[in-house]
């Protein structure tokens, strides 16, 4: 059987643990609040109605290609394409290619900066695996302007970062909606999370600073690892209601 993602790919190892994930849309979640094309987020209204129900629907299409055999993966992406056109068929008007091409930049992005912060260093070769998955994704989405190799990539990741994102109402109102849905406590641990994995021009932007006060937990945690205890933890700060998902997400789908 032909992999999507290579069995022996460390995509594999970055897409099949929890920490690493919830550190991916950590990130995520600040820069998709920047992101000038955030309106489009909020068209449906899915967004900010639940933001944790949207970022494990997003985690679920993720885990099926990184982890499904070719056809099944093209077979998830043609659907998420599918939805992405039914959404500007109501809209009447398209969805920007850089919009598409940000999303896919974030998650190579803070694939990459997650992994590190929580394992350990990517090779040159291991980044260009986990631009290679991505890249592929995009280019089955018929999405135009891709880069074509990883120093492209790490390019135009610049730009973009320099050009497409804002602070803007929008902004302020999905932080809202963040703090509503995860609560005092878990809010503030969200923004340390953020602190640890989003670029500069992404901190700047929110007003994040660079300092957090879980710099010096990460490897008390990456300790607890190794004892069996992580679970200990994750119970004390995860959202009661997600916590059989998160623990899912340590579990390769079949």
């Amino acid at each position: 059987m032909t992999y999507f993602v290579n069995q022996a790919s460390v995509v594999r190892e970055i897409w099949g643990k929890s920490d690493t994930i919830l550190f991916i849309f950590a990130g995520a979640s600040a820069e998709f609040a920047l992101n000038k094309a955030v309106d489009w987020l909020y068209f449906t209204g899915r967004l900010p109605a639940d933001p944790l129900a949207r970022l494990f629907s997003t985690v679920a299409y993720a885990r099926k290609i990184v982890f499904s055999a070719s056809d099944d993966a093209h077979t998830a992406i043609d659907k998420m394409a599918a939805i992405h056109a039914g959404v500007e068929s109501a809209r009447g008007m398209a969805i920007p290619d850089s919009a598409y091409r940000d999303v896919l930049f974030m998650l190579i992005d803070y694939s990459i900066r997650s992994f590190e912060l929580l394992e350990r260093k990517l090779t040159e070769v291991e980044q260009a695996e986990v631009f290679d998955v991505f890249y592929r994704v995009g280019s089955r989405m018929g999405i135009n302007g891709l880069p074509s190799t990883l120093q492209e990539w790490l390019v135009m990741r610049e730009q973009h970062l320099a050009q497409n994102l804002q602070k803007s109402d929008l902004t302020q109102d999905l932080y809202k909606q963040y703090e509503k849905h995860l609560g005092w406590v878990r809010y503030k641990l969200l923004l340390e999370a953020q602190k640890l994995v989003v670029p500069e021009t992404v901190s700047g932007l929110l007003g994040l600073g660079k300092l957090s006060f879980l710099a010096p937990v990460v490897p008390a945690y990456k300790f607890s690892r190794r004892l069996k205890l992580e679970w200990l933890l994750k119970n004390l700060i995860l959202p009661p209601a997600y916590k059989a998902e998160i623990k899912a997400l340590d579990q390769q789908p079949a």
